[in-house]
């Protein structure tokens, strides 16, 4: 099995890719629940409900976000009764988040409520939110505290990034399933997702960076040097203490990753990295990049 890290819009591609090469009961997903919050009164979980739509055939590929071919006609709707939302919200997807508020309050954790979706939807693969504790990330503007999935969707590109603020614990645990997913994994793979937005918060999580010392670690940097960052990206590295660049990535991973991948195309430099196109504008690009990640890992661990 193979376990990814964070279902955020640049790692998306990579998963998809790699479903062309292994079974999706050979893969696991571990979300982020940085951008976990309230919307009209529906649980939303933006990486976990990427990572869900992905493996049940009706992700927004274009977007990397919501469902594909949804309507929007409550969302539309609300401002003509009082309401209104920061960003749209589909139709299918409000189902979907209302269903997992439900099992919520039910009593569930987050883990089990996911795992009852999954289930529902005849999904193969394993996705896993990081923790089931309160983990959420607030984006400090100087004006406001925004939500970061508000933040990522709904912002201006040049809206001032000030403070990145957990609303729970500083370490919230990793749960059991997320343990156990790792520890029967061949590798784990971090794509290049932007680390301050995706990465980081499940990094932070309690045990989270012991586990990866045990693991076999593929990273790959979501910067290429040559082509400037989205602002936003970088507005959110910087917060988080870094550039946004390939070297900036790897000191925020630390010294569990055992192989780095850069892009082919960055003039940046990182000691040991192994150069790959890793531009995934379609998806040839992406089987392509997973069969080199994949190469990598049977040369490694076999």
């Amino acid at each position: 099995m193979i376990t990814f890290l964070s279902a955020g819009p640049g790692a998306l591609p990579l998963i998809r890719g790699a479903r062309q090469i292994l079974y999706d009961s050979e893969i696991a997903v571990v979300a982020s629940t940085a951008g976990n919050c309230t919307v009209s009164g529906s649980h939303v979980a933006p990486e976990t409900d990427t990572a869900v739509y992905l493996f049940a055939g009706i992700l927004d590929t274009g977007r990397w976000w919501g469902i594909k071919g949804d309507t929007y006609a409550t969302h539309n709707y609300l401002p003509k009764v009082g309401g209104g939302e920061p960003f749209p919200v589909g139709d299918r997807a409000r189902a979907v988040q209302i269903a997992r508020a439900g099992l919520l309050s039910q009593g569930m954790s987050l883990t089990e409520a996911v795992g009852v979706q999954c289930r529902a939807l005849n999904i193969g693969a394993t996705v896993l939110p990081a923790t089931d504790a309160e983990a959420s990330v607030l984006v400090d503007t100087g004006t406001e505290r925004l939500p970061l999935f508000t933040y990522r969707t709904a912002a201006g590109s040049d809206t001032e990034v000030r403070e990145l603020i957990r609303t729970g614990p500083a370490r919230p645990p990793v749960t059991d399933e997320v343990r156990a997913a790792i520890e029967e994994s061949d590798a784990v793979v971090i794509g290049p997702a932007n680390p301050a937005a995706s990465v980081l918060p499940i990094l932070d999580c309690e045990g989270m960076r012991s586990l990866l010392c045990d693991a076999f670690v593929v990273a790959v940097s979501p910067f290429r040097g040559d082509v400037a960052a989205d602002q936003k990206d970088a507005a959110l590295m910087y917060a988080a203490g870094e550039k946004p660049t390939s070297p900036g990535v790897f000191r925020l991973y630390g010294d569990f990753v055992d192989v780095f991948v850069q892009s082919l195309h960055d003039p940046d430099q990182v000691a040991g990295s192994l150069r790959l196109e890793t531009r995934l504008l379609h998806e040839r690009q992406a089987e392509s990049l997973a069969w080199d990640i994949m190469a990598v890992i049977r040369q490694t661990v076999s």
